[in-house]
């Protein structure tokens, strides 16, 4: 029962975490049709604001070092999303339905966000401290204990995803966001103003990049190439899921990091890595469309 249980906690904070990456991915690709490979380096530079506010507060605060974690959460998401904005505005605003190109020069702004991550904070990985109220877990039962910085990482992914549906779905902004992404002439004949929208939506995706990159830093240390090792997983759960829709991300992310977690229980987590990509493979094969697809009169 115990190793049942662990197995399932442990499928449930992989998910959680497979969530938190792809879903700043799933607005700027799902929604804006825009393939960002730099969204790695995006949440690279998350983690690494999170190292500075925690310098910061070592530096001045130590006093209230534990605050330094909710601060550093917050100051990810901004900096990052104006990084995004600055980036949609000089770069992404250009190559709109020019998904290849788009490719490349996101690919080459990322290279350009490693090195200078390299240049500024080192090769070497750094260690980012977890806060007192972080350390330790809750004991279930004899044997098992549950991390509270998986369970913190849980809780975040589930605030996040609401965060974003309330955005969605009960705010203006966010319905003339769904507006543009889905018909962009009709919705500049409206008189929404287009250019805002591709700005503020892409600064959108980018702070929830931040954010995850905040919340990785709770795992083990950071390094230049932190964001390589998720972007795969990230595209792989918004092409699972189908483009557009948030229910698909969840439920993309549950049945992935299930079947890392299932498949890395008498094997190596890379090996389970591998088979779950190639069920996911398979399926695509079958459903080129993902779990939910988006159903619109433009796609007809």
């Amino acid at each position: 029962m115990e190793v049942f249980l662990l197995q399932v906690f442990n499928g449930l904070s992989v998910s959680s975490i497979l969530l938190l990456t792809a879903l700043g991915l799933a607005i700027t690709f799902g929604l804006m049709n825009v393939i960002n490979m730099a969204h790695g380096e995006l949440i690279m530079t998350g983690s690494y604001v999170t190292y500075v506010v925690q310098m910061f507060f070592l530096k001045h605060i130590a006093g209230n070092f534990d605050l330094y974690y909710p601060v550093a959460l917050i100051l990810s998401f901004f900096v990052t999303a104006f990084i995004g904005f600055l980036l949609e505005r000089s770069l992404i605003r250009f190559l709109y339905e020019r998904p290849l190109d788009t490719l490349l020069a996101t690919w080459g702004v990322g290279m350009i966000f490693q090195q200078i991550a390299r240049d500024i904070f080192g090769a070497p990985n750094l260690e980012v401290r977890t806060p007192h109220w972080l350390k330790g877990g809750v004991e279930i039962m004899a044997g098992l204990q549950l991390p509270y910085n998986r369970l913190f990482i849980i809780i975040l992914a589930i605030f996040c995803l609401i965060g974003v549906y309330f955005y969605m779905y009960h705010t203006a902004s966010g319905c003339r966001m769904r507006a543009v992404m889905q018909n962009r002439s009709m919705a500049s004949c409206l008189g929404i103003s287009i250019a805002k929208v591709d700005a503020y939506t892409f600064a959108l995706g980018s702070g929830l990049a931040g954010i995850a990159g905040c919340a990785l830093c709770l795992l083990g240390p950071i390094g230049p190439s932190l964001g390589t090792y998720y972007i795969v997983d990230a595209f792989m759960v918004v092409v699972l899921g189908g483009v557009g829709k948030l229910v698909g991300i969840i439920i993309s992310s549950g049945v992935v990091g299930g079947l890392n977690t299932a498949f890395e229980f008498g094997s190596t987590a890379t090996m389970g890595k591998v088979l779950a990509l190639i069920m996911v493979i398979l399926f695509l094969r079958w459903k080129p469309s993902g779990l939910i697809s988006l159903k619109v009169r433009a796609l007809d």
